[in-house]
């Protein structure tokens, strides 16, 4: 499908890969991996045509369709769901109109003899048959799933999508870019605004696709349950093996022991040549051996061992104090947006050293509870936090209230005090914001650094409670491993919203899924939720098979319906076009008999008269044979 051949790219001057050359072909899942600001997005820029590089080339297949998600996006506003998502069918929208158009000429039109009425049944007849190729019939009911899929119900069909936060929007465009039957699906961090069950359908859709697949994801579980190749952009270079993430980490583990072992050999090689070279170099009658090895000895190709960029950034939560035993306290709490009710009747209570998930859709509460719990939006009921609890809470979109316009440093000496100020570079370094890095303005920095530095200035303040919301999106894979670790290190009450499962394993206690405006406690990790959820929703599938069945069936008769009423009106514009023309040649005979009666000798010695007078009777009667059989078959349709 593709063919990349030292592809290079520089930024001010520094290289940010070199040499990169790849393949890419239909059946190919490729995770695209490597640090925040490798390259990972660029590349997937180059691919698109979105993005020039500097060196090398990019040979296509002819009429290769490429789909891309990217991580920002514009959306032009009046439009519903469904409307949006039909976007994504521009020759079947355009073949509609044609179709409309036809179809209201044929019904206000009376010159059913005229080449140009002909013309418009032919046009149509092609139009309907090219329809049907490109999936006209059956768009409607596709789109509706991939959006059932990603987490849309069927009300949220005809609400506008500037209704919608930013996560939702950005569903709808990848229901678009599915819908489009696109070669190459370049995916820039897809489940970033995915829950846990839309994951793992768009999982299933992805086994299912038969072109090629390059996504950039930081989310190991999805990588391993997707891919079947790894792509790492690592100081400049790629490494490329045939296999998901994790077991190309172990591949490329055994690939550097081996490389290490055959450079010390190389090495000692190397070091015994050499101790020949100036053994022989002091005597005149071995000069020639030792130009014979010192030639050797340039010769030989120096084994290197693959780098790795092992930098990774340091993070440790402090408890600030002891509070109470009960850190919340939550009774008949509420919340709605307008008419819309998020939240009902939530009771709760959270002791110290809780360690707990947040887990359901998006938009059924998690964040919103998260907000309440830190008194940002009001509710109703009591929300009441213990005696001498203080909140340390990262927000879904916490690296957006970072100024754009100042410096990493001046971000985080404004939210410094007195007491920490003088240790704001230290903690950077930790973040890896080292040397002029911290000069540079938010607004230039990627996702993955934006989040390293809200964490970073999340720490400035003392908190014995830590609720963090979608912590993991947009950090790096060895991002999220020290994230981790230090949360599993972290000893006061844990809060966390998030659906990534690898991420969540081994670091909360209890789950609680959000659903129907209500909660409910799981007494086990995000394993034994997965699995309980998997066995409830057999469950519900049982109860609901024979409705179902009954759906099935009302789908079938809908299509045995709709394929019906286009027989009859097929057949009753035959009909009306029959009794036309039979009307026509009445009317022809009627001013020929007229004319006979007014002047028969003249009339009738008009050479063919008679001929053409009989030819118009045969054909009358051959047109109500037809019409009789026409308006049988119509009866019976009808």
């Amino acid at each position: 499908m593709l063919n990349a051949h030292n592809i290079t790219v520089s930024f001010q001057g520094e290289e940010l890969f070199s040499g990169i050359t790849f393949k890419l072909v239909a059946g190919d899942r490729i995770g695209l991996v490597g640090k925040n600001g490798a390259g990972k997005s660029t590349l997937l820029k180059i691919i698109a045509k979105e993005q020039e590089y500097d060196k090398g080339t990019i040979a296509f297949e002819k009429d290769v369709k490429i789909g891309f998600l990217k991580q920002d996006i514009d959306f032009e506003g009046g439009r519903t769901v469904l409307e949006e998502s039909y976007q994504a069918f521009e020759e079947i929208i355009e073949t509609e109109k044609k179709l409309e158009d036809i179809n209201t000429q044929l019904a206000e039109r009376t010159d059913y003899e005229s080449e140009y009425y002909h013309q418009l049944m032919h046009d149509l007849d092609d139009l309907q048959h090219r329809y049907e190729l490109l999936g006209g019939y059956n768009y409607q009911g596709q789109t509706e799933k991939i959006l059932k899929g990603l987490g849309f119900s069927t009300e949220d069909f005809n609400s506008l999508t500037e209704t919608f936060s930013g996560g939702w929007r950005m569903r709808i465009e990848l229901a678009k870019l599915l819908l489009q039957n696109n070669d190459i699906l370049l995916l820039d961090e897809p489940t970033n605004h995915l829950d846990i069950e839309s994951i793992i359908w768009f999982e299933n859709f992805l086994k299912g696709f038969t072109g090629a697949i390059m996504m950039v994801s930081h989310d190991k579980m999805f990588l391993d349950n997707v891919t079947n190749r790894t792509i790492e952009i690592s100081l400049g270079q790629i490494y490329d093996f045939k296999k998901s993430y994790t077991g190309y980490l172990g591949l490329r583990s055994e690939i550097k022991e081996k490389q290490l072992q055959s450079q010390k050999n190389q090495e000692k090689e190397i070091k015994r040549t050499e101790d020949l070279i100036n053994k022989f170099r002091a005597k005149a009658n071995k000069a020639s051996m030792a130009q014979s090895l010192i030639k050797k000895l340039n010769k030989i190709e120096r084994i290197e061992v693959d780098q790795d960029d092992n930098a990774v950034m340091k993070v440790r939560f402090p408890v600030s104090v002891t509070p109470g035993k009960i850190v919340f306290e939550i009774e008949d709490l509420a919340k709605s947006y307008g008419e819309k009710e998020v939240l009902k009747d939530v009771n709760l209570l959270i002791e110290r050293g809780a360690r707990l998930a947040f887990i359901g859709q998006n938009g059924q509460g998690k964040s919103t509870l998260a907000k309440i719990m830190v008194n940002e939006i009001a509710y109703a009921g009591q929300c009441k936090a213990g005696h001498n609890v203080q909140i340390g809470y990262f927000a879904q979109n916490q690296s957006e209230y970072l100024d754009g316009e100042k410096t990493v440093l001046q971000i985080m000496e404004d939210a410094s005090s007195d007491s920490n100020r003088m240790k704001v570079r230290d903690m950077l370094g930790a973040f890896l914001f080292g040397g002029d890095t911290v000069d540079k303005k938010a607004k230039v920095l990627s996702g993955g650094e934006r989040n390293r530095l809200a964490i970073c200035k999340m720490l400035l303040s003392p908190f014995n409670v830590l609720i963090m919301d979608e912590p993991t999106n947009h950090l790096d894979i060895a991002s999220k491993n020290v994230l981790k670790k230090a949360l599993q290190d972290y000893e006061g009450t844990l809060i966390l919203v998030s659906h990534d499962r690898d991420f969540l394993q081994g670091l909360t206690e209890k789950v609680y899924e959000f659903k129907d405006h209500k909660i409910k406690e799981y007494l086990g990790d995000i394993n034994y939720y997965l699995e309980t959820h998997k066995l409830e929703n057999m469950r519900e599938a049982e109860k609901k098979l024979n409705k179902k069945e009954v759906i099935k069936k009302d789908k079938s008769d809908n299509k045995a319906k709709y394929e019906n009423d286009k027989a009859i009106k097929k057949l009753k514009n035959k009909v009306s076009k029959v009794e036309n023309e039979i009307s026509k040649l009445e009317r022809e005979i009627v001013n020929l008999d007229i004319e006979l009666a007014q002047d028969y000798d003249t009339v009738s010695k008009k050479e063919g008269f008679f001929d053409a007078y009989q030819a118009k009777k045969k054909k009358v009667r051959t047109l109500e044979s037809e019409w009789e059989q026409l308006v049988e078959t119509l009866e019976g349709l009808e």
